[in-house]
């Protein structure tokens, strides 16, 4: 081996060991893969400006950009969005064997099924009619900006694989999250900002059902495109800022010295990842400036703080929803929020109460505060969680709770081209079988990439082979129903 031969693979060796072996923190890696390698092998769409690929969007835009309130743990449609009658009279019986008699039940396999009764009332709200909780006064206020589906079907009953399918339109892990796939088909409409954030809250059933980060990853797609974790309160963002004693012109000379060493050996190598590097660098300092000013409340008006009822920073799902329209207005393409606390096995009534006191309002706030700045017409708005909850009862931690439940349950849409105030839909009268105009998981993940002006036939990325899509190859359809 030649010596200058030994030089580079000693050099690509410790830069592996470095990256892969040795690892570094999970906020680094976050910000250093944030805008990361070329789209495809070839190498033929520049590492920074990505706007998305050629053709893209190829259908009328009515949504620019996704905001996903994702409640974790699976909300009881029963106790939500889906008054159920005749449920209520048959409280406490078996429930009819003709409903259950081979379907997946979780951790109610086995045990004797008896009908629960939703546990609160519901009223008809707003000029549309729409049938809300009581559990929900703040939502009872918007009825007629959201359109509300009540016959959600998927097909994993489990909270991981669950949130999983939800996110990646298949239950395998290490595929790409929805945030992956649009930031990739779309592009972002800032560069000072990740196209994709997320940001988590608790507050709810105790413990909180915990969420992996790999529920936005970017799967096989180039890892530029993965969600970045902003955290709630305190430092937003790992290690952007500057190391304390470290002035920014000393900063600046370092990325300098950093980059100009990356350039020499990319000159060598042509490493994509090396290319990643590169433009991350430059993402990370204009972050500097970029992250305190998004998260500097001060120039919010009181009337838009107290719409929200929290206070900006605390780490609530409010603050979070005041957040997700910042970082909205400033380009970001899809912003995740997930609220963990609606697993609620046992003692429904008092836990889902702290759920809705944690959520509806700020879900309230965000709907009106977009619709005010007149942000809510481009922007698609979606409500839900894993999965629902079963018609029967489940005694678990001395009070009565509801099993996870995948037949049948309630979602919303708002904004962004969805026909506001009318429901889609129905459940049985048992609530447990959607039977009316049946949505599947991929069939909302068709529609969102519709209303954001992509055929979700054409996005596509070549992997083992094939060219996979986020709705996967089933047979999958925009809901027209509930388009504006």
């Amino acid at each position: 081996m030649q010596q200058r031969d030994f030089e580079l693979l000693a050099g690509a060796i410790k830069r592996r060991t470095f990256l892969w072996q040795l690892g570094v923190s999970v906020g680094a890696a976050a910000l250093s893969t944030m805008l990361g390698r070329d789209l495809s092998a070839a190498g033929k769409v520049p590492v920074s400006g990505y706007r998305g690929l050629p053709g893209l969007p190829s259908l009328p835009v009515k949504a620019k950009r996704v905001i996903f309130l994702c409640m974790a743990g699976g909300p009881s449609h029963l106790e939500t969005f889906d008054n159920k009658v005749k449920l209520a009279e048959l409280h406490g019986q078996p429930m009819p064997e003709s409903f259950t008699k081979g379907q997946p039940i979780a951790q109610l396999q086995g045990q004797e099924l008896r009908a629960y009764a939703p546990i609160f009332k519901f009223s008809r709200c707003g000029q549309s009619g729409q049938s809300i909780s009581d559990l929900l006064p703040w939502h009872q206020k918007m009825a007629d900006d959201i359109c509300i589906v009540r016959s959600m079907v998927t097909e994993q009953i489990n909270h991981d694989p669950a949130h999983t399918f939800m996110n990646c339109g298949t239950a395998i892990s290490g595929r790409p999250s929805m945030g992956a796939w649009i930031t990739y088909g779309l592009g972002a409409e800032t560069e000072d900002l990740p196209g994709f954030v997320v940001l988590t809250s608790v507050g709810g059933r105790v413990p909180d059902q915990p969420i992996a980060s790999r529920q936005w990853s970017s799967g096989f797609l180039p890892s530029q495109f993965q969600g970045v974790e902003f955290s709630s309160h305190g430092e937003p963002v790992s290690y952007v800022s500057n190391p304390a004693g470290v002035p920014d012109v000393l900063q600046r000379a370092n990325i300098d010295a950093v980059q100009q060493l990356d350039q020499h050996r990319n000159a060598l190598l042509n490493d994509p990842e090396i290319r990643t590097r590169i433009t991350a660098y430059e993402t990370a300092y204009r972050m500097q400036s970029s992250v305190p000013k998004l998260m500097d409340m001060s120039d919010e008006p009181s009337h838009v703080l107290e719409l929200y009822g929290g206070k900006p920073g605390d780490g609530s799902f409010a603050s979070n929803c005041l957040l997700a329209r910042r970082l909205a207005e400033r380009g970001v393409r899809f912003i995740h929020l997930y609220h963990r606390g609606w697993d609620h096995h046992g003692n429904l009534e008092r836990d889902i109460k702290k759920c809705a006191e944690c959520t509806d309002r700020a879900a309230y706030a965000l709907i009106t505060d977009l619709k005010q700045r007149g942000m809510l017409e481009d922007t698609l708005v979606i409500w839900g969680g894993e999965f629902g909850r079963t018609p029967m009862v489940q005694l678990k931690g001395g009070a009565p709770g509801r099993d996870h439940h995948i037949k049948g349950f309630s979602m919303w849409l708002a904004g962004g081209g969805i026909r506001p105030g009318i429901s889609y839909g129905n459940t049985d009268e048992l609530g447990y079988h959607a039977v009316e105009d049946v949505v599947h998981i991929r069939d909302l993940h068709a529609t969102m990439l519709h209303l954001l002006g992509i055929d979700h036939q054409r996005l596509t990325y070549p992997f083992q082979g094939l060219n996979m899509r986020l709705t996967g190859v089933l047979p999958t359809t925009v809901v027209k129903g509930i388009l504006a």
